[in-house]
């Protein structure tokens, strides 16, 4: 069994980190098996209070070890938007996530995908992640790219790491926005008393989006964010950090609202990627959707 650290689970400890992907397993009896040397990170015997850094490997010898399988095909219906046979880009709808995480293993993209795919998804992430390759905020709906298979996940994660892909989201955000286009370059990191959050830090990682506006009202502003990195929660607590959090993110100070949707207004709605294995550049557009259009009436009145 393989797993590569995501930049959401940075600064966890190894114990805990597979206590919430092998649930089969107590953490108890995932220690012993640290112990017992049948975890590896980057090829060296892991210990149990080893720190999780982004892109580390973490290999398991389960020859004598049964891997969990809590996740279960369901039928849900999908949004398939693009694929071919190594790949899928799905419009993920808000209030659906990506993959379980502690007790929630049911109504996920991840037992959707199953449900579609069988077999045909990547394993890297092991089997609670099978097949994603980035993850989306379960609130935020829209574009996410699925791997049909380990090259292929292979393949998108190092499109990622080289920046040789775009993604752009459309946000609404409070107040209005005076210069029509800004970078905000500021580093993000875990928020030192909500580990739950993230937050501007000096020590953060480098963390850059660029925003475009696109329409004012007179309370808020519709915008377009690009991702030039894609740490957690990047656009929430960069708009938040410049005074204009996202529409209804009640976790980034939005505070009240007329309007009510499920949490925070943003969408992944642009995606330019190479098609796998070859020099085909695929771009990919979805119309705004149900719940930015249901606060653009709003504000259109």
């Amino acid at each position: 069994m393989k797993f590569i650290v995501d930049e959401y689970s940075e600064g966890m400890r190894i114990d805990l980190y597979l206590a919430n992907y092998m649930q089969d397993f107590s953490r108890s009896k995932i220690q012993k098996m640290i112990k017992e040397g049948f975890v590896k990170i980057n090829d060296n015997n892991a210990k149990s209070s080893c720190i999780l850094k982004e892109n580390d490997n973490i290999n398991i010898d389960i020859s004598e070890i049964r891997e969990s399988t809590v996740v279960k095909p369901e039928n849900i219906p999908l949004d398939v938007v693009w694929e071919d046979d190594n790949m899928a880009v799905i419009n993920k709808p808000s209030g659906m996530l990506t993959h379980p995480a502690g007790v929630e293993n049911s109504g996920t993209l991840v037992n959707a995908l199953l449900f579609k795919y069988g077999e045909n998804l990547s394993d890297i992430n092991g089997s609670l992640r099978r097949g994603i390759v980035h993850r989306l905020d379960r609130n935020t709906s829209g574009l996410i790219m699925i791997a049909k298979n380990n090259l292929t996940h292979e393949f998108l994660v190092n499109e990622m790491k080289n920046k040789n892909f775009t993604k752009k989201y459309l946000a609404i955000v409070r107040g209005n926005i005076e210069r029509d286009d800004l970078i905000i370059d500021s580093p993000l990191g875990r928020h030192l008393s909500q580990p739950h959050k993230q937050a501007v830090r000096a020590d953060g990682k480098e963390s850059l989006s660029i925003v475009k506006v696109l329409k004012r009202y007179k309370e808020a502003t519709l915008i377009e964010v690009t991702l030039v990195t894609g740490r957690t929660h990047q656009i929430r607590v960069h708009m938040a950090s410049i005074g204009h959090p996202v529409y209804n993110d009640t976790l980034y100070g939005f505070g009240k609202m007329k309007i009510k949707t499920e949490e925070q207004v943003l969408q992944s709605y642009k995606l330019e990627f190479t098609k796998p294995f070859t020099d085909e550049r695929i771009f990919l557009e979805i119309p705004p959707d149900e719940k930015i259009n249901k606060v653009l009436n709003y504000l259109n009145q």
